[in-house]
């Protein structure tokens, strides 16, 4: 086989050679990235959380004035049973799995945004038996030259053979203005955003599961004190006969007391079906089965509440690090902002260095000697010129996205400042009316006790004793109310100040 005059290594080193400068020179300007740079906003906080503050100034409890330190998590409640219930909610949560998926998503898409930034190789092989056609475009030349054997040329050229390809292909685009770059920018502030949603799922769902929880401890407790006051009642009204039988009273006081034990045994079903659907939204939030729990979330022996937990907000400037709503708009603002680099950047020319290097032969034989080898390398130019100011229009689309961000951004700002004053206004009024409560409890008990003493004695009819036990039995049920509020509003001020600082174990 006669020697080439130019070998592969040769001349490719000799383009090297050449082109040297220029892709240096190119490596240089690809150090810079186009589109504006992100600028992550600081949210405005007040100095302490009485200075944005609706309505009156008397549900500004000196507890949330004066408050710092640590915010409230969880665990402070100090439930055993709700802690266990809320370590299997994160395992086992649908809702949250979905989240952690989308997650999972996010970064197997930053990975892809990453991988475009290093070369492309490929490779390729074909084999293929093929014919030409005797009156297409490759007789031309034969017609040209007028042979006078062109009939047998033809037909050795028409005549069917093999064709065998292989080889492989590589190629790399010089980041010029920073395409690529912003582009993988963008994919991880997605991937931030993706991962402040699983947060915000994490925080609902334990938010969720908390309310739901005392809500059914709530209606336990209520049911306890139903049962109790019905056996109160029932008693009271066999005293009420035996005085009755004996001349020391009336029928009409037999029956104002039968009537106010059938109100109190006609409280038990409610308050029975609010058990039965708190304790089924405990269930759906676990993944189980409707009564899948049923020993799990029986009432306590005691019937006691837990002791709620003292209020620790914490600071006013650190909300913005809890809030996942806040981090995951951020994030998104951070994403719309890196794309309209991307779609600047498209304005421009891109430069694409690339190179194969193969073996092609007609017929078998021949197939991968040094002679069949083919190769190119070099640099290709793509430059718009004119697409109807599609691009154009690509990077004004960005920036009105870029500004939407920004707008959807301070509005959940403003929207969590307004959810933590909710929520600390509901915490205070609740906290007044509990103190209220109490007293009115113990009154309504001395009243009853007086009553019913002066009632025994002769000393005033049924009726003032009967209007003074419904009057107790009421401050009961209104006490018990107001407790299980008083949990239900930390639970909602702790969700709305965005949970505690604790560890996040939903991982995908």
């Amino acid at each position: 086989m006669k020697n080439p005059q130019c070998s592969s290594s040769s001349c490719s080193s000799s383009f090297v050679f050449r082109c040297g400068p220029l892709l240096a020179a190119l490596m240089l300007v690809g150090g810079c990235a186009v589109g504006p740079d992100f600028k992550a906003p600081t949210p405005e906080a007040p100095a302490d959380f009485s200075a944005w503050h609706g309505g009156s100034a008397e549900l500004l409890d000196a507890q949330v004035r004066d408050a710092a330190g640590t915010p409230l998590g969880w665990s402070a409640f100090g439930d055993a049973v709700l802690d266990a219930l809320m370590a299997k909610a994160l395992a086992a949560n649908r809702d949250l799995q979905t989240a952690a998926l989308r997650f999972a998503q996010s970064r197997v898409r930053r990975r892809q945004a990453d991988a475009e930034r290093g070369p492309q190789l490929n490779a390729s092989a074909a084999a293929a038996r093929q014919r030409q056609s005797e009156v297409g475009s490759a007789t031309r030349l034969i017609d040209a030259l007028n042979p006078s054997n062109r009939e047998q040329l033809i037909g050795a050229l028409s005549e069917p053979h093999n064709l065998y390809q292989a080889g492989f292909d590589a190629s790399w685009e010089i980041d010029l203005w920073g395409r690529v770059r912003r582009a993988i920018e963008a994919a991880d502030a997605e991937a931030a955003a993706s991962q402040a949603m699983l947060a915000q799922v994490q925080l609902a769902v334990q938010s969720e599961l908390a309310r739901n929880y005392f809500e059914l401890r709530t209606a336990q407790r209520q049911l306890r004190i139903a049962r109790a006051d019905i056996a109160a009642g029932e008693e009271t009204l066999s005293l009420v006969r035996a005085r009755a039988d004996g001349g020391l009273t009336t029928d009409l006081d037999v029956r104002r007391q039968a009537a106010q034990a059938a109100d109190l045994r006609a409280r038990l079903p409610q308050l029975l079906a609010q058990e039965a659907q708190a304790s089924n939204q405990i269930t759906l939030l676990l993944g189980e089965q409707p009564g899948a729990m049923q020993a799990q979330l029986a009432a306590p022996a005691d019937g006691s509440a837990s002791a709620l937990p003292d209020l620790s907000p914490g600071l006013p400037s650190e909300v913005a690090l809890r809030r996942p709503d806040i981090r995951r708009a951020q994030a998104q603002l951070h994403a719309a902002t890196s794309r309209i680099g991307v779609a600047v950047a498209d304005l421009y020319p891109r430069i694409t260095l690339g190179a194969n290097f193969g073996f092609e032969s007609v017929g078998s034989r021949s197939f991968g000697e040094w002679g069949s080898r083919q190769w190119s390398i070099g640099p290709s130019l793509q430059l718009p010129i004119f697409d109807g100011s599609r691009r154009r229009g690509t990077v004004t689309l960005r920036e009105l996205q870029q500004q939407e961000a920004a707008v959807a951004y301070q509005q959940t700002v403003l929207k969590a400042w307004h959810e933590i004053d909710d929520a600390l206004s509901a915490y205070a009024a609740e906290r007044q009316r509990h103190e209220q409560l109490a007293d009115k409890e113990r009154q309504s008990r001395d009243a009853w006790e007086l009553a019913r003493v002066r009632y025994e004695h002769g000393l005033t009819d049924f009726l003032v004793q009967l209007d003074a036990q419904r009057t107790l039995l009421q401050a009961q049920r209104d006490q018990v109310d107001s407790v299980g509020r008083l949990a239900m509003d930390l639970v909602m001020l702790t969700k709305a100040l965005g949970g505690a600082a604790e560890p996040n174990p939903a991982r995908p």
